[in-house]
């Protein structure tokens, strides 16, 4: 009886998630839900003016973007 041709384990790589880019999209999202107009955790108990809140969204929402775009590596 002849062996089996077993190729061995042939299990795909595992995948790198970068520290630095999950960091970015931790802060990313507590910059839109602490600073976000009208219901923003800050806004509900401090006035904030709209001058501070919409850029401090938008600063969030592109580092989202940045954390999200090399979140992952082969």
């Amino acid at each position: 009886m002849g062996k089996t041709n077993n190729p061995g384990n042939k299990s795909k790589p595992r995948v790198k998630v970068s520290i630095l880019h999950l960091l970015l999209i931790l802060a990313g999202a507590n910059c839109i839900m602490l600073f976000a107009p009208n219901v923003g955790m800050l806004n509900s108990f401090l006035y904030i003016p709209d001058l501070y809140t919409w850029p401090a969204s938008v600063v969030g929402i592109v580092l989202l973007v940045f954390g999200f775009n090399g979140l992952y590596k082969q």
